[in-house]
């Protein structure tokens, strides 16, 4: 125990001087959570395909543009009403907690918490929800949807407790008021919604659809990561007494246990890790990166809603549970329920919220220690009194958060508003929502993104159908596409692959240990033409391609027996 410190100080200068630290504190994770958003944008992007990018992306810019404002206009004042109303206070139409800076910071604080739970969403309906559907659902989640949960828990002005936290419910950080509520809105969502075309076969069983980039799942795994200290070691926001320090004592307030939340968040995010580990090498026969990767998050959401109520022990086995339900959840809503949760966002942040909250009286630092004392409170620590509340307060919130979500997007969805036509999803969201494609270089045939000019009249030659396939060094497709497009024959197909010719091979060293590289990244492209003099086409390509240097490829011609359009049943040269 930290003994107060008694200074020689004028009053006002102490308190001004612990005012001045709490701020600081509080700004620095509020800044911390909102870097989340960066990590929630990787991690989404990474899950969905490459043609759906650019509108992962941008929903999670739209969520903060959107949400943040609304939750400053409404939100705040939605959430200090409800939480009044429902215990008794007094309620008020301002949306702040009053006029001074640090009521701004605690303000932002919790528009912060309220973001988060917004963005979770856009990583269940990826692929297939309309943005418009998307951005009015933020709004109305940032205006009314959270502010009534987290009212029902946190706030409540001129009220003892909030109506939950009054029966006896604790939610520290948010577990199950922002990762629940986000998790089981995401879930809900996705089901009115319907799964991607291509999820599901006629038989019921599931495909596989993997996501474009491990990489960027796993970086915006580690920011989340990085963010989440923000979000439950800065739920301990003050780190000063400012009623001691006006009394002349300077001691700690908040930050009197902030050790313990700091490693109990540590200890839930690895043992999340390992927990998906171990049953995805059950499950699978391999330990699964994606796996490894979410069930550091649903560790870190099963501890964050109890963090300050559990000992280390319980920080281990929580973690432990959480990451281990996740890969059984994850099959269980895609093979079972048939909803198509595309970031697996429920298993993350709805059942792992929910396993915490449920399950801490068993490790409670206010429970009778069971098993001696091991780590800070026995193998087990039970609050038997705990577990009623906790399963009523989840309860509530989960029935709230699915009615109101199935509310917004069944409206939506019966005004033909709430998912993409199945044309556009195909094509991609990237393209039809936005009219960007996040990787042009690899763009679809009849795009000329390079500046070329794609020709529009018709005609057939007499020469037959040519294949011209060209193996040419990868940057110079760029160039090879626009001469293409200049001879008029934009449509092609490109192949990222490797080979060896008369480029001579490359030493590397990784670690210190040198290897050979004799396998160099090559672009294949192949061009059937049909109306375009075959010399033409490979003058353009030749030219396009060239440097002067070994390892510019080669271009072969071939003839073509016949051809076939899908879509309309043309053969011969005029399917080309």
């Amino acid at each position: 125990m930290i003994e107060p410190i008694a200074l020689e100080v004028e009053a006002a200068d102490l308190e001004a001087l612990a005012t001045g630290m709490n701020l600081m504190w509080a700004l620095t994770v509020t800044f911390l959570i909102f870097f989340m958003h960066a990590g929630f944008a990787m991690l989404e992007a990474g899950q969905v395909r490459s043609k759906n990018v650019a509108n992962q992306l941008t929903k999670n810019m739209l969520t903060w543009a959107v949400g943040i404002g609304v939750f400053f206009l409404v939100g705040m004042g939605i959430s200090n009403n409800v939480g009044a109303a429902l215990a008794g206070g007094d309620s008020s139409p301002l949306t702040m907690f009053g006029g001074e800076s640090f009521d701004w910071v605690m303000w932002l604080f919790s528009a912060v918490f309220a973001m988060t739970a917004a963005t979770i969403v856009s990583g269940a309906v990826a692929g297939r929800a309309r943005l418009r559907a998307y951005v009015g659902y933020t709004f109305l989640l940032a205006a009314v949807i959270y502010p009534v949960a987290a009212g029902l828990v946190w706030y409540a002005p001129g009220a003892d407790a909030p109506l939950l936290e009054s029966l006896g419910f604790a939610d520290f950080a948010g577990g199950m008021v922002v990762h629940g509520v986000g998790g089981v809105a995401g879930l809900t969502a996705a089901w009115v919604l319907g799964a991607r075309l291509d999820k599901y076969n006629d038989d019921g069983s599931a495909n596989v659809i993997p996501g474009h980039s491990m990489t960027f799942a796993v970086l915006g795994t580690l920011i989340l990561c990085f963010g989440w200290f923000g979000f439950n070691v800065g739920t301990a926001a003050a780190v000063i007494d400012l009623e001691a320090a006006e009394a002349g004592v300077f001691q700690l307030d908040d930050f009197a246990y902030v050790g313990s939340i700091a490693i109990v968040t540590a200890l839930g995010m690895g043992m999340g890790a390992i927990g998906a580990s171990a049953v995805s090498l059950y499950m699978n026969g391999k330990v699964d990166t994606l796996y490894v990767a979410n069930g550091m998050l649903a560790g870190l959401v099963g501890v964050t809603g109890p963090t300050d109520l559990i000992t280390p022990m319980g920080a281990l086995m929580i973690g432990l549970l959480a990451g281990a339900q996740l890969p059984i959840v994850f099959t269980f809503v895609e093979k079972t329920l048939k909803i198509d949760d595309v970031c697996a966002v429920f298993p993350v942040h709805g059942s792992a919220g929910m396993l915490g909250l449920i399950l801490f009286p068993l490790w409670s630092l206010e429970g009778t220690a069971i098993g001696g004392d091991v780590i800070a409170g026995g193998v087990l620590s039970v609050e038997p009194a705990a577990f009623g509340p906790q399963i009523l307060g989840v309860a509530v919130l989960t029935a709230w958060t699915v009615l109101a979500t199935a509310a917004v997007f069944g409206a939506f969805k019966l005004a033909g508003q709430a998912r993409v036509t199945p044309e556009h999803e195909h094509d991609g969201l990237d393209i039809t929502e936005h009219g960007v494609d996040t990787y042009p270089e690899f763009g679809k045939p009849e795009l000329a993104t390079d500046g070329g000019v794609v020709r529009a009249d018709g005609g057939v030659a007499d020469n037959g159908i040519k294949m011209v396939t060209a193996i040419v060094r990868p940057d110079r497709l760029a160039a090879v596409k626009q001469g293409l497009a200049e001879v008029g024959a934009p449509s092609l197909t490109v192949t990222n692959v490797s080979g060896r010719g008369s480029q001579p091979a490359k030493k590397g060293q990784w670690r210190g240990e040198e290897y050979t590289v004799d396998l160099h990244q090559k672009i294949k492209i192949e061009c059937v033409v049909a109306d375009v003099p075959v010399d033409e086409v490979v003058d353009a390509i030749r030219t396009a391609a060239n440097t002067g240097e070994p390892g510019d490829g080669k271009i072969f011609v071939l003839p073509v027996d016949d051809a076939t359009q899908v879509r309309t049943g043309n053969s011969g040269t005029e399917a080309v």
